[in-house]
């Protein structure tokens, strides 16, 4: 008999239903957060100032529908990340027992990939289709631009991320070519043309190649819900309510799927701040949360002004702040914790200044109890942290930067996956171009070639094994061959399958990544997290839609036993702070050119939601806010007509006002101290003799 392993099933979990002598849970709620959580009968907007408790409504209204007789899996909640939609959902469990496992929750994106897994072949999407990454569709996008020509010819013909950038603002905005060009990229006006065909090119191309990018997820799903009548109310008859968290960050897109799934019914609900509303630049829009009154008639308007995060001398600074905004939903957030210290606004010399104000300070918190881990320190763009990451790495300060590369978009990564991704779609051009290009002794004129070949003999399994490749791509291309050979006929699937598949891809891969890397040893590391995060899929196909849907920012994001009890420093961007929160915040660079951009001003729209994105790094803090500015600065990020820093204009007297201004004292070497000593040695000539120059 052979040696086969026991399964072990975990039992369910015994989450017992709420008693009925059980203590009201919405006793918990203040009257604003309990006017949320059980209105009923009609739309519902809550606006949820920062730190109001928004998340604590939003679970208790799903917990109240069910306890109103509303089954759980007809419900929809609908988030901006997994992680959000994971923790209300265990939430809600918490409160109504085992039922609240139930409820239908994700992201939009998350959402729309099962119900075009389900839907899309009635509509023409066959239901095996790849989803691309930006990086991918990008690589789709410069095939159409190399072969329409344009780009040989003129130098300034915009690049390929440009051209997917326009294509992905064009879907999501819903604004013209024509009105965007002229908007954001009046240089290439005259190649409007060009672009539209290049457009078609990539748009025939991911349709042959039974590809979908981010874009199409929501578009899809729109087009299902406006073009296909049948479809439509099956789709929209799924759920008897609807929630959506975070709705200042929906773009047109994602209204009009929300009015699609409950403009007939009516029964939606959405929680959001138009002051927290900063990712224009994704195609969100403000005028989402602004106009949903009129969109939906006989909305009810929930605000949520009672603040549980931030001391009084904090929220008077940032109500100051927000309430200079041209257009917004009047509230004025108060908070019943008493005392605690005004914002600093500090005034530093120069950047090496405020970088040793910002160390020490934190060195001195920490002294006095305050764990690293509930500090950061916030910056509009992530090269603001330069200066201050070499200063903490001397001081020996752990810290933990958000937003950077991400994990997924490494090159090595991106190899791998490519193999899987083949496996799935045999279509799939952009990852057997990638893969092709790793190999020996294939150009890109080759695998140019191998891809026509497939192509015409319509992708089948064998088609790359019958290509005939020159002699000197043989060897590789019999490696490829055997090697894809195995990967189809490996073991069934099982919840190991698709780990197996990466060890079998190593095999070959990881002798190409030592020979093409100086330091291979990092990225071994990486490809080793990858498939440990694999193993926890059942399929190719799940591991693949999961890590293009929720991209990690780093292999802790998936890796099993994550220590979330590390003492480090947290270093971030505004933008990637958002939805957090610290007892101490420092916010840097608090100048006009660094905060607002440079780029922002001249814009009004621009200037305002960098405005708020100000407020929303000031309303991190709980406890202590420091916002420093340097009153000089030496680089060249932000162009000529900067040289002197000014204050950022969102500090204006109102603000100032309720801060307290702090000027740094003269540490610093004297200048005598520093004077060079006389010259005993050339350095040059040493260097020039050791390596006979």
């Amino acid at each position: 008999m052979p040696d086969v392993p026991r399964v072990y099933h975990p039992r369910d979990r015994d989450i017992p239903a709420r008693s009925e002598h059980a203590p009201d849970h919405l006793d918990g709620l203040n009257p604003e957060q309990r006017a949320g959580a059980t209105a009923m009968g009609s739309p519902l907007l809550i606006v949820a100032g920062a730190g109001t408790g928004k998340t604590r409504t939003l679970v208790h209204r799903v917990a109240y529908l069910i306890e109103s007789g509303t089954r759980p899996e007809r419900i929809l909640l609908l988030t901006f990340t997994r992680r959000a939609a994971q923790e209300m959902l265990s939430r809600v469990e918490r409160l109504v027992g085992a039922q609240g496992r139930h409820v239908q929750g994700g992201t939009f994106h998350g959402t729309a990939h099962r119900l075009l897994r389900t839907f899309g072949p009635a509509a023409g999407l066959a239901s095996d289709f790849s989803i691309m990454d930006q990086a991918d569709a990008e690589d789709l996008m410069q095939v159409g631009r190399a072969h329409s020509g344009v780009a040989a010819k003129n130098k300034r013909f915009p690049k390929k991320e440009t051209l997917h950038y326009l294509y992905s603002r064009h879907v999501n905005t819903e604004k013209s070519l024509h009105h965007l060009l002229h908007e954001e990229y009046p240089n290439f006006v005259e190649y409007e043309e060009e672009i539209a065909k290049i457009w078609a090119d990539y748009t025939g191309r991911k349709s042959d190649r039974n590809l979908v990018d981010y874009d199409d997820l929501l578009l899809f799903w729109t087009l299902l819900l406006e073009q296909a009548p049948d479809l439509a109310a099956r789709i929209s008859g799924l759920w008897d309510h609807v929630l959506v968290d975070e709705y200042q960050d929906t773009n047109a897109l994602q209204s009009r799927i929300l009015r699609g799934l409950a403009g007939a019914h009516g029964r939606i609900t959405v929680v959001g701040d138009d002051a927290q509303s900063i990712y224009a630049f994704r195609g969100a829009t403000i005028r989402n949360i602004l106009d949903f009154p009129g969109q939906f008639p006989g909305t009810r308007v929930v605000t949520l002004e009672q603040n549980y995060r931030s001391t009084a001398p904090i929220l008077e600074c940032t109500n100051t702040l927000i309430s200079r905004a041209r257009e917004r939903y009047t509230k004025e957030l108060r908070t019943a914790r008493e005392g605690g210290e005004k914002p600093w606004l500090v005034a530093a010399r120069d950047e090496a200044q405020q970088t040793r104000f910002v160390a020490d300070r934190i060195l001195e918190l920490h002294e006095e109890g305050i764990p690293l881990r509930e500090m950061a320190v916030l910056f509009r763009a992530g090269y603001m942290s330069a200066d201050l990451e070499i200063e903490l790495a001397r001081r020996k300060i752990p810290f933990d930067k958000w937003g950077g590369l991400r994990f997924l978009e490494a090159a090595h990564v991106k190899d791998v996956l490519a193999f899987l991704r083949i496996l799935e779609n045999p279509r799939d051009e952009v990852s057997w171009y990638r893969i092709l290009m790793l190999m020996p002794g294939i150009g890109e004129q080759t695998a140019r070639a191998a891809i026509g070949s497939m192509a015409d003999m319509a992708w089948t399994s064998g088609a790359f094994g019958r290509f005939a490749p020159p002699p000197r791509a043989r060897n590789a291309h019999a490696s490829l061959v055997q090697l894809l050979e195995l990967l189809r006929v490996g073991a069934a699937p099982d919840d190991s399958q698709v780990s197996r598949d990466i060890a079998r891809v190593r095999q070959m891969y990881d002798s190409l990544l030592r020979e093409k890397y100086d330091r291979p040893e990092p990225r071994l590391a990486d490809l080793d997290q990858l498939q440990v995060i694999a193993a926890g899929y059942p399929s190719r196909q799940a591991f693949l839609s999961a890590i293009a849907l929720e991209p990690p920012s780093g292999t802790q994001d998936l890796a099993s036993g994550a220590d979330e009890e590390d003492d480090v420093l947290v270093l971030s961007t505004a933008h990637s702070a958002k939805g957090r929160e610290w007892d101490v915040v420092f916010l840097i660079w608090a100048v006009d050119g660094y905060f607002p951009m440079a780029r922002a001003l001249g814009d009004a729209d621009e200037e305002e939601e960098e405005r708020r994105l100000m407020y929303v790094a000031t309303t991190r803090a709980r406890n202590h806010l420091f916002v420093t500015y340097p009153l000089q600065a030496y680089n060249t990020r932000r162009g000529a007509d900067y040289t002197l820093d000014q204050l950022s204009r969102f500090l204006d007297r109102g603000v100032r006002d309720t801060m307290e201004r702090v000027a740094l004292g003269e540490n610093d070497v004297p200048a005598a101290e520093l004077a060079p000593p006389p010259t005993t040695v050339d350095l040059r000539a040493l260097l020039r003799g050791r390596f006979g120059a």
